[in-house]
């Protein structure tokens, strides 16, 4: 098939079809098995830009597409709650949330306030949202905590920095999306992050998020003792968003270290107490490379453990602001990083396009289907 890319393990040699730029990093054995990992990817002519290809999954990732999976809370206690407060968006199951967020599949979430504001404004462009005359996306969170805006069948959620912030986020949404009785939900982290030997600008898209150890799973005190949960992001839609990507784009599938913090955790020589040498940074940061590891962040562990916990499919997609390998320090004027933020945007609204062509499909097959019936009877 002269359609198909050979996406082998790493630090090995990359086929792919032309001059397509997307790199697949597959985990070492420690962290996500072995084995080469294969991804269907698009063509192009001569380098020009072309929309991506229709989604070419069948059988089981179809079919949980549209599988009707209700979220479902791991916690009996909540329903002693004669009324549940989410505190930090301002929201109370006593709302409609049926009315609010039924109609939710998408949850994309990032760290800046500013940013998911205009992810939303440009999810409104790329899926031909309308809103009344008159009408215009706004933040629906009466908290200023963290900002909210629906667009369609998505919400657009700010998160802050960092794991911590990222919980209460993650805990409070998914309880209004459970009062809601929203169905197939998918939670997508599109982020920023450092790279690693990855070109400033690029886009992980990441397999298996792992912490400052390499494990690949999130570690909670709960009870004064240590919980473990598994930290890797769904397979089906890691393909999916890698299928999305446009001819010249730098994308790269790898996994991604998650950190507690932005200095020592991510061995910076710039930060106000750093007890190591610079030759202590740079092989640590080779030895996390050799084992898949191409982007550093704050959230994806928590994300990844979260969402598996729950049985609720997630994904994670980031900008690369520098490559680490080479610096410390973002010194990119902000234009370029604005330009820089904006490409996983559109990359995982390319992947919200075909979900929603898909369901426009299906209705279709649907309302055929019924007409044909009602002819026979």
């Amino acid at each position: 098939n002269s359609d198909r890319s050979s996406f082998t393990r790493v630090g090995h040699s990359i086929s792919t079809h032309r001059s397509r730029n997307i790199h697949a990093m597959a985990a070492t054995d420690s962290i996500a098995g072995s084995g080469a990992t294969t991804m269907d990817t698009n063509t192009t002519q001569n380098g020009a830009e072309k929309a991506p290809r229709k989604a070419t999954f069948k059988g089981a990732a179809r079919a949980v597409m549209f599988a009707n999976h209700l979220i479902k809370l791991h916690n009996p206690h909540i329903r002693e709650l004669d009324v549940d407060v989410l505190y930090h968006f301002g929201l109370t199951s006593e709302q409609d949330m049926g009315a609010m967020f039924g109609d939710v599949k998408f949850v994309c979430m990032g760290g800046s306030t500013g940013r998911m504001e205009q992810f939303a404004r440009l999810a409104v462009k790329e899926l031909g949202v309308t809103f009344p005359v008159g009408c215009d996306v706004c933040d629906i969170s009466k908290s200023d905590r963290f900002c909210m805006y629906k667009v369609g069948p998505l919400l657009s959620v700010s998160h802050g920095m960092g794991m911590p912030s990222m919980s209460i986020m993650l805990h409070e949404i998914t309880k209004a999306l459970h009062y809601a009785k929203a169905t197939d939900v998918v939670f997508i982290r599109i982020g920023t992050s450092g790279g690693l030997g990855c070109p400033p600008g690029s886009v992980v898209i990441t397999e298996t998020a792992v912490d400052g150890a390499l494990n690949p799973f999130h570690t909670s005190m709960i009870l004064g003792k240590p919980v473990q949960r598994p930290a890797h992001f769904d397979k089906f839609i890691v393909q999916e968003l890698a299928e999305c990507a446009l001819e010249g784009e730098d994308v790269v599938v790898g996994n991604t270290m998650a950190c507690d913090d932005f200095y020592e955790g991510q061995a910076r020589l710039d930060g106000a107490i750093c007890d190591y040498q610079e030759s202590d940074k740079m092989a640590f940061l080779q030895r996390i490379f050799d084992a898949g590891v191409r982007n550093i962040e704050m959230e994806s562990l928590y994300l990844a453990a979260f969402c598996n916990t729950l049985g609720i499919k997630s994904a994670m997609v980031a900008t690369t602001l520098l490559d680490r390998l080479q610096g410390d320090q973002v010194v990119t004027s902000k234009a370029t990083m604005n330009e820089w933020c904006v490409r996983p945007q559109k990359l995982v609204l390319r992947y919200i396009r075909r979900y929603m062509d898909r369901v426009a499909a299906k209705n279709g097959d649907e309302r055929a289907a019924d007409s044909a019936a009602a002819v026979q009877a």
